[in-house]
């Protein structure tokens, strides 16, 4: 009875025993719920690639800037100049121009020719980074991006051609014709410092379209014409906006404070055209400009030069030489706005004109005056118009010997004083023909109304009369007769009529009458060399001189007296 309950037991126990032997054995501590899907393992993430701050590209052209030497034209170089130094020492020179500009134009004998777009991928045909280079391009404005660059590079003595290959043309000096430079050749790997300032320099000059961002006269002169004309600004010192004028509403910002006044820049989406003198500096400008993002910036071609040669309008400027040429050729051949002792004498009893006395305080104490005269010392007189009479109305002025009047008269009359007249001679003439003169001092000048005259004129003519010297510009026969036997001997410009000079003229003159005088520069020497011009009295010879000095002749002056004086010094006088 026992055997048959423990039968049954001891069966279900060893079909337990099995099932258990056929199951999945189970995982131990580190199972995981049957719902979460197994951790897949991960990559090590790649180190993030350090990106290079883009270049300061004002702070880069600041530094361009400041160091370039203002006082040599912020590294240019004339024709003549380099031409000297071609001679001695010549540095490496590179021509950026086309083929084209070189098959028609020629080029300097030993330039390495490399295109501006490709400068910056032929470094290694360039010379040492501190080595002489002077680069030239057709004007000046492509050389101003190629020393730009090469600067910016660390090239460390580059200068640019003024003027470029047309300058150097117009010098007259040797060009090669016809033919191409020779291939540049490889001189070395040069290290480029800084490669993002590579990248941005070389990707601008790759790039640059035809015409390279310049504007012709003309079409600024018709963009400024249009509804919505460009902003211009002027990047020329403060001297040359003050000298030679400017475009009319330019902003005035000198290349050497530009980068630090950018605050007074238009919107870069506005379109600005930059100019200067020449288009050198104008395209520095430019280039820089165009890197910090103005995308509408041209730089006016040949600069104020090329403005003025197309006769548009200049503010603040007048066109002296051909003033003066019309005025002197103008000059009236009886009398040359003179008026004789004797017939001053004659009018002051009927009709006295204005008697105007521009000698100094101590030449009136110690020589008297013409009664009747009004006293203003030549230095103070344009700026004491006021004192005059109306423009149209009779002046005769007055001096010592007519020298300083002479001045006087081309002066009033280039302001638009229609009769004005100088006493032949001055108040040594008058003296001489025994007219009466008071002693002491005349009446002060009366104040009235200041004419209206072009402004720029009084300008410059006030800034010639207020500046001159003691002596005013006269040599003394005897002392100019020293002078013609030394080296260099002045160059003597006798300024009368071939009636007068057929009389007797100072041995080696150049016979040139007033009228003819500025349509034979020519014959002048340089503008530095020793001039003395030399007329009958000193009058026509005064005229002269203020119209060679206001154009640039810088060692003119006037024989005291005239040739009467040298008569009366008994020095010698040909006919040849």
């Amino acid at each position: 009875m026992i055997k048959k309950v423990h039968l049954p037991l001891v069966m279900l126990m060893i079909l337990s025993i099995m099932l258990g032997a056929c199951a999945t054995p189970a995982t131990t501590s580190t199972a995981v719920p049957p719902t979460t899907a197994p951790a897949t393992p991960t990559t090590p993430p790649e180190p993030t690639a350090t990106v290079e701050p883009a270049p300061d590209v004002a702070a880069l052209f600041k530094a361009l800037v400041d160091g370039l030497p203002a006082d040599k034209g912020y590294a240019v170089v004339s024709a003549t100049k380099l031409n000297e130094e071609l001679v001695d020492k010549p540095p490496f020179l590179l021509d950026v121009r086309e083929d084209a500009e070189i098959e028609k134009d020629g080029y300097i004998d030993g330039s390495v020719h490399i295109a501006i777009r490709d400068l910056l991928k032929n470094l290694d045909k360039l010379p040492g980074q501190d080595e002489a280079i002077v680069v030239y391009c057709a004007s000046g404005h492509r050389g101003g991006f190629a020393l730009a660059s090469l600067k910016l590079l660390g090239y460390t003595n580059v200068r640019n051609l003024g003027g470029g290959m047309a300058a150097w043309n117009k010098a007259n000096l040797p060009a090669v014709i016809g033919s191409m430079p020779p291939a540049a050749k490889t001189l070395g790997s040069p290290a480029i410092k800084d490669q993002a300032v590579f990248n941005l320099l070389d990707e601008f000059l790759s790039s640059l379209p035809d015409g390279f961002y310049t504007i012709k006269a003309d079409q600024l002169s018709e963009a400024l014409a249009a509804n919505t004309p460009p902003a211009v600004i002027d990047v020329r010192t403060l001297d040359e906006w003050n000298k030679d004028g400017y475009i009319e509403g330019a902003i005035h910002l000198p290349l050497g404070e530009f980068f630090a006044n950018l605050n007074q820049l238009p919107n870069p989406d506005q379109p600005v055209v930059i100019y200067c003198g020449s288009g050198y500096r104008g395209a520095i400008v430019l280039m820089a400009l165009r890197l910090m993002g103005y995308s509408d910036v041209t730089n006016l071609a040949g600069g104020l030069g090329a403005w003025k040669a197309a006769n548009l309008p200049v503010a603040g400027w007048v066109d002296w030489p051909t003033v003066w040429a019309e005025f002197l050729a103008a000059s009236p051949e009886h009398g040359f706005y003179m008026i004789k002792a004797e017939d001053l004498n004659a009018s002051l009893a009927d009709n006295p004109p204005f008697l105007l006395d521009v000698r100094e305080v101590s030449e009136v104490e110690k020589d008297g005056y013409i009664a009747g005269a009004v006293h203003i010392p030549v230095r103070e007189l344009l700026k004491n118009l006021d004192k005059l009479p109306g423009v149209d109305e009779p002046i005769v002025v007055y001096c010592a010997s007519g020298h300083r009047g002479g001045m006087v008269v081309a002066a009033l009359k280039l302001l638009g004083y229609s009769d004005v007249r100088d006493l032949g001679g001055g108040l040594g003439a008058w003296k001489k023909a025994n007219f009466a003169v008071e002693m002491g001092q005349p009446e002060a000048p009366v104040a009235g109304n200041s004419p209206e005259v072009d402004a720029t004129r009084l300008r410059d003519l006030d800034a010639f009369l207020s500046g001159l010297p003691d002596g005013f510009y006269t040599v003394k026969p005897a002392d100019l007769n020293t002078e013609l036997t030394g080296t260099p001997a002045p160059i003597l410009v006798d300024v009368r009529t071939p009636e007068e000079t057929a009389k007797g003229y100072i041995e080696g003159s150049l016979l040139i009458p007033i009228d003819q005088l500025l349509g034979n520069l020519n014959q002048l020497p340089d503008k530095s060399a020793p001039i003395v011009v030399t007329c009958q009295s000193g009058h026509r010879g005064a005229m002269g001189l203020i119209a060679l000095r206001m154009l640039g002749y810088s060692n003119v002056r006037n024989l005291g007296g005239g040739v009467s004086a040298w008569s009366t010094a008994e020095l010698p006088l040909t006919t040849n």
